[in-house]
């Protein structure tokens, strides 16, 4: 019996098939390695490239360290005050000139940037939270709760945010009282919260009644999932990325909210250093000595676009219509 050969015309074949499993190794490792991009990648992605989202997100870090931080930002204390220098404008020595009690107001504005950015973040974690909820548990029962629920937002929404304000302020708050720095916070941002969270009950909904049709959520119900499976591990995955694009936005909302508060005199008051308060002290002395106003003024502007800039990004970048 001979041996077959394996060198004649066989090969040719046998150096095909060695090229075909090359290429099929190389394709093979090639589909491992490119991992499969996701919704939050393809958004970074995308976000990283718009300038406007860095230029955005960098106000907003130096805020969040000034806030944290503004003995680095600041060598003299809030509370630093010299009478012989009152209403004296910008020069080396004050960056931002001196108010009225002789106050420095480049300290006064890097360290009322802390409560300004609390009453912010609390608020809008608040809003957020609760408008959240009262949305999911609507969108996701439907008819009656939806009906009530979503009647009690419309309530609220109609509510105008001012007058609002003023009435829950200063029922907390008799005429005359003082209270404490840390009761006052907390009343601002209740009455923020309680003012805004129809937007947010809104947003969650919406999105709450478009993933609930989703055939893997249906079929995690027909298999006999509880509610809560189906809300955590279901539902709040996919309606997320809204509520997040609506956070943003309101937490610069937040803080304009409290400095328009802090002006008319029923928002965060002195003791407590905020934008708001300087911007409200600072009222009768704006056609004489205009730095008092212009430069808090300026840092709550900054920020609130910032955020709004923030937000707008984020909405773009996880647009499906955008990629």
């Amino acid at each position: 019996m001979t041996e077959p050969n394996l060198v004649g015309g066989g090969g040719s074949g046998v150096a095909d098939a060695v090229e075909l499993s090359r290429i099929s190794d190389s394709a093979d490792s090639e589909t491992e390695t490119k991992k499969p991009r996701s919704l939050w990648g393809d958004a970074w992605r995308q976000l990283r490239r718009k300038p406007t989202f860095v230029i955005s997100a960098g106000i907003i870090v130096l805020v969040v360290l000034i806030a944290i931080a503004p003995g680095l930002f600041s060598h003299r204390e809030a509370g630093f005050s010299d009478l012989t220098k009152a209403n004296q404008g910008p020069s080396a020595d004050a960056w931002f000139g001196y108010d009225n009690q002789g106050y420095d107001v480049y300290a006064r504005t890097i360290y009322g940037a802390r409560a300004s950015l609390l009453v912010g973040v609390f608020a809008t974690i608040l809003t957020v939270l609760f408008g959240s909820l009262v949305g999911i548990i609507a969108g996701y029962h439907g008819r009656l709760i939806d009906s009530l629920l979503s009647r009690l937002g419309d309530i609220f929404a109609g509510l105008p945010f001012v007058l609002g304000a003023i009435v829950i302020l200063t029922t907390f708050n008799a005429p005359g009282s003082s209270p404490g720095a840390v009761t006052i916070i907390v009343q601002v941002v209740c009455s923020i919260a309680v003012l805004t969270w129809p937007v947010a009950m809104r947003i969650m909904r919406s999105a709450t009644l478009v993933a609930k049709q989703l055939d893997y959520v249906k079929a995690a119900r027909a298999l006999g999932a509880g509610t809560p499976r189906i809300v955590f591990r279901h539902l709040l995955p996919n309606t997320l990325a809204p509520v997040l694009v609506y956070a943003t936005i309101a937490l610069g909302a937040a803080i304009g909210a409290e400095a328009t508060l802090a002006y008319l005199g029923i928002g965060v008051r002195p003791p407590v250093i905020s934008w708001g308060v300087m911007i409200s002290d600072s009222r009768d002395y704006f056609r004489a000595d205009p730095h008092m106003l212009l430069f808090p003024g300026a840092f709550v502007t900054l920020t609130v676009l910032a955020f709004v800039m923030l937000g707008d990004g984020i909405r773009d970048a996880l647009d499906p219509k955008s990629r």
